[in-house]
């Protein structure tokens, strides 16, 4: 997709959001403490707009990702607002939960080979979530399994729906967790790495499923990953996620060219380039260790690997702000940063005809 056709996307998404996570944050009891693993994560996402959320690992990316389903353990401490079309979710019964999950949320998870039943067939566990959400008949959920298996670009879908998961490759396996987290025209899929441990080719086409899903179901789509290619291939808008909080949210284009948060501008450096010669460029490391996260200082999580960190840095925490100058704000490009990327935004004028 173009950056013209992807900007046309974000255009026609703007409105009324069909999820609106406001102030998350979660955290759990351990043995060594209390761990904060989300700390105050705002998050919208429209309908049929592609988010995609990145960060190292242990930054709380999955668990926010689950948050939102309901899908954390009973252990979790959850605070804040997560409203799916205006309904409350934060706090709502397990049994209203459930008849959610499946249904207006759905889930892509990172192995499908954990996640599908090895016991039963792959157009048997597709035909149970239309039997619980949709009550089709037995039959009429085996044939539309059939379908949806050929939507999401299974050959021989007639004879793949008596297969069981051993019997597919690790593409078809994660093709058929697609299929059934859309049987039930979900209003958000959250996909949560998708793409991990899949080759280039079959993680382009993983991809592609997804975006002609958006298209045809008006799905809204949340992308976790740590992959800055695949958000780059596929996301509207960026989210970026450090230590449980959210550093930076730009649209994605934005976010490449003229990243704002020094952690952001990191990862991007620790990423290889389309293009340049193998050897011919260090890739460069973020200096430094992920802080833990038992405690959440006032102050900024990335104080300590950051260079351009000063005392302002480690006795406050910075606000989630519009990042540019007054000349030429960016307002749908905010970072959580006492001392932004020195990146200029003024912008250049147009050549016009004489």
């Amino acid at each position: 997709m173009s950056t013209g056709e992807r900007a046309d996307t974000v255009s026609a998404v703007v409105g009324t959001p069909v999820l609106e996570v406001r102030d998350l944050s979660v955290s759990f009891t351990t043995e060594s403490g209390t761990v904060s693993a989300v700390d105050g994560v705002n998050l919208d996402l429209a309908a049929g707009e592609i988010v995609g959320m990145v960060g190292e690992s242990g930054c709380g990316k999955s668990v926010t990702g689950m948050s939102i389903g309901g899908l954390l353990p009973g252990s979790a401490r959850i605070s804040g607002s997560i409203r799916l079309r205006g309904t409350e979710l934060v706090g709502t019964r397990e049994s209203v939960l459930r008849r959610v999950r499946g249904k207006d949320i759905a889930y892509v998870f990172q192995e499908p080979m954990t996640s599908l039943n090895p016991v039963l067939t792959v157009g048997r566990q597709i035909g149970e979530v239309l039997q619980v959400h949709e009550r089709m008949s037995r039959r009429a959920a085996r044939a539309r399994a059939v379908e949806l298996l050929s939507l999401v670009g299974i050959p021989s879908a007639p004879k793949r729906v008596d297969n069981y998961p051993h019997q597919l490759s690790g593409g078809m396996r994660q093709r058929v967790m697609i299929a059934m987290a859309v049987a039930c025209g979900p209003k958000v899929l959250v996909a949560d790495e998708p793409t991990t441990a899949l080759d280039v080719t079959v993680q382009a086409g993983i991809l592609q499923v997804l975006r002609d899903l958006r298209d045809r179901l008006g799905t809204s789509i949340l992308i976790i990953t740590h992959d800055l290619g695949v958000i780059a291939d596929i996301a509207d808008r960026v989210v970026v996620m450090y230590a449980g909080r959210v550093v930076e949210r730009a649209h994605v284009t934005d976010l490449f060219a003229h990243p704002g948060h020094r952690y952001t501008a990191g990862l991007l450096a620790a990423s290889p380039t389309p293009g340049t010669h193998a050897g011919t460029q260090r890739l460069q490391e973020i200096p430094g260790l992920v802080p833990v996260l038992s405690v959440q200082p006032d102050a900024c999580t990335f104080a300590d690997r950051c260079p351009a960190a000063d005392e302002q840095c480690r006795e406050s925490a910075p606000p989630l702000e519009v990042l540019g100058t007054e000349a030429a704000p960016a307002e749908d490009h905010l970072v959580a940063c006492w001392h932004p990327c020195p990146t200029p935004r003024v912008r250049q004028p147009q050549e016009t005809s004489p």
